[in-house]
């Protein structure tokens, strides 16, 4: 399936922005909709050998990309997926724009900068799509361009927080155990004062008086 989409990738890339005629593209619209009936047949058989079929049609993609992939893997995911988006919708606008009239979007060079500017929200302005289905593209680039942006934040704010918590608990534990190393230092030199204060007292304190002893003869 994925040499598949490159396959259809490339075959709807050469058919737009090379502004093929109808003879040299009947090869290229084979091709295309050869790709099509590929993606139509696997997406059908999977459906029918998947167990709970509304399940798995709803939320496949999302276990692959999201449920069991780490924080890294979904940007990168997103990032990829962004290029994608970029490249797919100058196609699709110039597509839609090089042969309409009053169209200023008539080259790859000027499609692929307005898909980037829509992605980003940017807008500037200088190109703009002028025919209903280029108008269609802009607004799912816009609103994907939302969608990848705030993945790419969270992502990043993320990655931050946890940062900063994993360096502010290293931190305190790296405190705790040299607190108590200094405690247990303290307290071996405060064992060793005592034994000396204690050794150095006894040997200076006066023997005890002895009690004389009392005879018969002193009774008497």
């Amino acid at each position: 399936m994925f040499a598949a989409a490159l396959i259809f990738l490339a075959a709807y890339s050469v058919q737009v922005i090379a502004n093929l005629n109808e003879a040299p593209s009947l090869a290229v619209d084979v091709v295309i909709w050869a790709t099509w009936a590929v993606f139509v047949v696997d997406y059908a058989a999977n459906l029918y050998l998947a167990p709970n079929r509304g399940r798995w049609a709803l939320l496949r993609v999302f276990h692959r990309t999201a449920g069991n992939a780490l924080r890294g893997r979904i940007l990168t995911f997103v990032l990829g997926s962004a290029a994608l988006l970029v490249y797919c919708g100058a196609l699709a606008v110039l597509d839609a724009e090089e042969n309409a009239d009053g169209s200023n979007i008539t080259n790859f060079g000027d499609a692929l900068w307005w898909a980037l500017v829509t992605i980003a929200t940017v807008g500037y302005g200088d190109y703009y799509p002028v025919t209903f289905v280029g108008r269609c593209v802009a607004a799912g680039l816009m609103v994907s361009g939302i969608a990848v942006l705030g993945v790419v934040t969270a992502s990043v704010a993320s990655w931050l927080v946890e940062h900063v918590a994993t360096g502010a608990a290293s931190a305190t534990a790296q405190a705790d155990a040299t607190l108590r190393q200094e405690v247990q230092r303290l307290a071996g030199q405060v064992e060793r004062l005592t034994s000396v204060l204690e050794a150095t007292g006894s040997e200076h304190l006066p023997a005890p008086a002895k009690e004389p002893r009392v005879g018969r003869s002193d009774l008497a």
